[in-house]
């Protein structure tokens, strides 16, 4: 019997890798070898066994591989366009199809989500079995150590779009981690003029890199400050941007967002904790704010892949540290570490030796 290698998260910060039975594909789906999964800040909590999941778990929800095999049926249907060889990214979200979420076309917020890697066993193995329907192709000109990169762009892009931006709108990205970097980066390429704001003046030199017009630096006492605050008032006229998005999941933050949003303005929150927000019921029907939450995103993995493809060398600058796919324990010692300056983490499948660094 062929087997795969699994590393399983089965206590916390606790990983042991597992030869598993090698998958055998079912009709409707591809054996896929695995080349090179990132890591996100779920991973860490799910590590930490700080997550709605149970361990023991086989974690890994951002990955692209290669189609090894595939079913004698699906391998004989040339119309179906999948061929052994193919290079693909995996959409690793699944949705019941039934649910009010569902029925209207908002599957990313379906009440009976599983995510591969979250909520069932997910892409740190060397092989899996996934669905034909999950796999998006990778284009010829993007590399496969980047094209995992296409989920986390994904859930950005479902942000913006919540936030309906339009070219030539002044936006406000609060928080410079990867969404709103990736978010940062889809608004350009909208057309959009985009200010980004962080504590973290490493994070909006990268913010700025990766094409931010301007950067605000976040207080730990005043933000914004008058100065930021007439800077912003300068660039909108006095408005405040149209459109804010939060990827912070700080009550703060938000509650900055509604006070800086322009008059019938819209706050799109992509940032997740379990903190209370407090608001007072005058600010947004006085303001008539559209104040909008964002999950995931609706199967936008090949507009992600697309435009993956086109900002290539800008979004690569996002991976900070690569590691041997035998050297997880020490990668994610990293994610978690506050002094290690993590972007995205990037793991690669193919046996070396791990540089800590791209």
């Amino acid at each position: 019997m062929t087997t795969s290698t699994a590393a399983v998260t089965t206590s916390q910060r606790t990983i042991e890798y597992r030869s598993v039975p090698a998958p055998v594909p079912a009709p409707g789906t591809a054996v896929v070898r695995m080349a090179s999964l990132t890591l996100c800040g779920t991973d860490a909590h799910i590590w930490d066994d700080d997550y709605a999941t149970e361990l023991p778990i086989i974690q890994g929800h951002e990955a692209a591989g290669t189609i090894v095999v595939l079913d004698s049926a699906d391998a004989a249907d040339s119309a179906g366009g999948w061929a052994v060889g193919d290079r693909v990214a995996i959409s690793p979200m699944f949705y019941c199809g039934t649910c009010h979420a569902c029925s209207i076309g908002r599957v990313n917020a379906c009440r009976h989500m599983s995510v591969y890697g979250c909520y069932e066993d997910g892409s740190l193995v060397t092989e899996q079995a996934v669905p034909l329907e999950k796999l998006y192709r990778v284009p010829e000109s993007l590399s496969l150590d980047l094209a995992p990169l296409s989920e986390p762009i994904s859930i950005a892009m479902q942000a913006v779009n919540r936030g309906r931006a339009t070219a030539g709108e002044k936006v406000l990205v609060s928080g410079a981690g990867p969404i709103g970097l990736l978010a940062t980066v889809y608004l350009k390429d909208l057309g959009c003029d985009v200010t980004v704001s962080d504590m973290n003046p490493g994070r909006l030199e990268l913010a700025r890199a990766m094409g931010a017009d301007r950067t605000l630096t976040v207080g730990r006492e005043e933000f914004p400050t008058p100065a930021q605050r007439a800077e912003l008032d300068e660039l909108t006229r006095g408005d405040g941007p149209s459109l804010v998005i939060d990827a912070t999941g700080a009550p703060a933050s938000v509650a900055t967002g509604v006070d800086l949003v322009a008059t019938a303005g819209r706050v799109v929150c992509v940032g997740i904790s379990d903190a209370e927000l407090r608001l007072t019921l005058r600010t947004l029907p006085v303001k008539e704010i559209d104040l909008l939450g964002s999950r995931n995103s609706q199967n936008l993995s090949g507009e992600a892949l697309d435009l993956l493809d086109r900002h290539q060398d800008t979004i690569s600058r996002l991976v900070t540290h690569r590691f041997a796919f035998e050297d997880l324990d020490a990668a994610f010692a990293t994610l978690v570490d506050p002094a290690a300056g993590v972007g995205k983490i990037a793991i690669d499948f193919a046996t070396g030796t791990s540089t800590g660094q791209d």
